[in-house]
């Protein structure tokens, strides 16, 4: 049976700075500081050189010497200096270190939040043209929600109705609902479940961390040939509406730096900020509102104002 490759990477990342060193090295002693033998470790070497181009940002081929009485050295320029990383690279990085995360003991977390820390910290020092804004870092779920995640890939797979009991924005409680998984995207640090839904009769995106239980159907389904889940995925964000209706918000001067750093927006010359978000969800948009207070404005529609009105009157009722 062939090695996994996952298993044959681990190995050629422990080998290769070892061997960096431009000095000899024992075969037998490497394969021993490995766990591995000395049959496993001559294919690894093998499956190294046997290279028909160079990976993105390295310079120079790698050149290694198998000598007489069992040694071996390695040249290359690869560890000599960084590696040209892209943003989508580094974001794919981070992104590794958050599904890691999740999967290792709690004591070993700390060494890989502190990894994604410094991560994020050279995320947020590329220059403008980089477009940061546009690849975020990620924030997985724990483990039920992973567990969910492969439950609705394989539904997708095997095209299979499946039962979910998820909690809408604001309830107490989850509702079962019958969708048809047609895609899983991940979107704003968030994975999301794109379905047709039975009881709504329409395609419909539910938050997976939102989702307390997923059942596998017999009942299958057909994806709509027009179906497109870039429709439902766009610049980084998870939104849907058949018709689209703006949302324009003012946020104060004292919030509105901040608010246009992250939506990668200038503010205006008075120091405020004002944005049309997409409205598919009214609820959403009261709830975005209110949580700022005083130091953003609904300029329109003017059905939000008025919502946002009837929710401040509701709290000071309450008071």
């Amino acid at each position: 049976m062939p090695d996994p490759a996952a298993a044959q990477l681990a190995r050629l990342l422990e080998l290769i700075p070892a061997l960096a060193t431009g000095e000899n090295h024992d075969l037998d002693e490497l394969a021993r500081r490995l766990g591995t033998d000395r049959a496993t470790l001559l294919a690894d070497i093998q499956a190294l050189s046997q290279r028909y181009d160079d990976p993105g940002g390295f310079v120079e081929a790698v050149q290694i010497y198998l000598e007489a009485g069992n040694q071996i050295s390695l040249t290359t320029a690869h560890f000599a200096r960084p590696m040209r990383l892209t943003l989508g690279e580094l974001a794919a990085l981070e992104l590794g270190l958050a599904l890691l995360a999740v999967e290792r003991a709690p004591d070993e977390r700390p060494v890989i939040e502190r990894a994604r820390d410094r991560l994020r910290e050279v995320i947020r020092k590329l220059p403008p043209d980089w477009a940061p804004d546009r690849l975020r870092y990620a924030e997985l779920g724990g483990p039920a929600e992973l567990r969910h995640l492969e439950s609705l890939r394989r539904a997708r797979r095997l095209t299979r109705r499946v039962r979910i009991a998820y909690r809408k924005p604001g309830a107490m409680e989850a509702e079962n609902r019958v969708v048809c998984p047609y895609a899983v995207a991940f979107a704003s640090g968030r994975w999301y479940l794109i379905a047709h839904c039975g009881a709504s009769d329409g395609v419909r995106i539910f938050r997976l961390d939102r989702i307390g239980s997923v059942e596998q159907l017999d009942e299958g389904f057909t994806v709509p040939e027009e179906f497109d889940p870039r429709t439902y995925v766009a610049e980084g964000r998870a939104f849907y509406a058949e018709q689209p209706a703006p949302l324009r918000v003012r946020y104060s001067p004292r919030i509105a730096r901040w608010i246009a750093e992250r939506e990668g927006k200038e503010p205006d010359p008075d120091g405020s900020l004002t944005l049309d978000h997409p409205l598919a969800d009214p609820d959403w948009a009261v709830r975005h509102v209110l949580q700022y207070g005083p130091d953003a404005e609904v300029l329109a529609p003017e059905e939000i104002r008025e919502a946002v009105r009837r929710r401040l009157e509701e709290i000071r009722s309450a008071v």
